[in-house]
């Protein structure tokens, strides 16, 4: 198989996962604010909603808008998990609540970098191949790859949220393919999501690698 120019990488599921379950860190910290709701009950919750939730992604709006609009998208969607198990009115202050676990996976504490991420990174660094992330995420991933030492390894970071476009729409692709001015026969992606990342890619003709961690 022919060395790419490029490789792209999907983000979480792929270099990064939870630490945990998203039930619990949602219960984590919704206990802090007198809220008391089991970790299980949450997870199911979130995994049911989750998936029907619109894409992570504001075509034809201003950049500076992007932020406040990814804020909102949670913001529903968090709701949306507590609503669903009649737990949202409980909260003396949900947007105080909401603030804090927004922030909270803005960081590094949430996150558990898969071991094997950084030898694969080098390596290809070290074979002259370049690296991009393509990940339906927001703007909170560029904190989140400085704290997990991740940021310098890759010359492009192309996110649903910004591209106005989330996979597996060809879209998203193909700005991150145009970062790199790489026709999608010399790229790579390897991603988590069969749908997203692995049927995605090779409907632009990009060769694709489906992980499972």
């Amino acid at each position: 198989m022919q060395k790419p120019q490029v490789i792209f990488l999907d983000a979480v599921g792929t270099l990064f996962g939870v630490k945990g379950s998203v039930g619990g860190i949602y219960s984590q910290i919704a206990a802090d604010f007198g809220v008391q709701v089991a970790d299980e009950s949450l997870e199911q919750s979130f995994s049911a909603i989750f998936p029907t939730s619109p894409p992570l992604a504001f075509p034809k709006v201003e950049p500076a808008q992007i932020p406040q609009l990814e804020y909102r998208w949670w913001r529903s969607l968090t709701g949306a998990v507590f609503n669903n198990l009649g737990y949202l009115e409980r909260f003396p202050d949900f947007e105080a609540f909401f603030g804090e676990l927004y922030h909270h996976f803005a960081t590094a504490e949430p996150w558990v970098l898969y071991e094997d991420v950084i030898p694969a990174l080098r390596l290809w660094q070290i074979q002259g191949i370049e690296l991009g992330i393509i990940s339906n995420f927001d703007s909170r991933i560029y904190q989140v790859l400085a704290e997990l030492g991740l940021e310098y390894f890759f010359r492009s970071i192309t996110i649903s949220s910004q591209a106005g476009a989330a996979k597996p729409d060809a879209e998203i692709f193909q700005i991150a393919l145009q970062k790199h001015d790489c026709p999608s026969a010399q790229a790579w992606h390897i991603g988590d999501s069969k749908k997203e990342d692995y049927q995605g890619a090779k409907a632009l003709g990009i060769e694709a690698f489906l992980i499972k961690r």
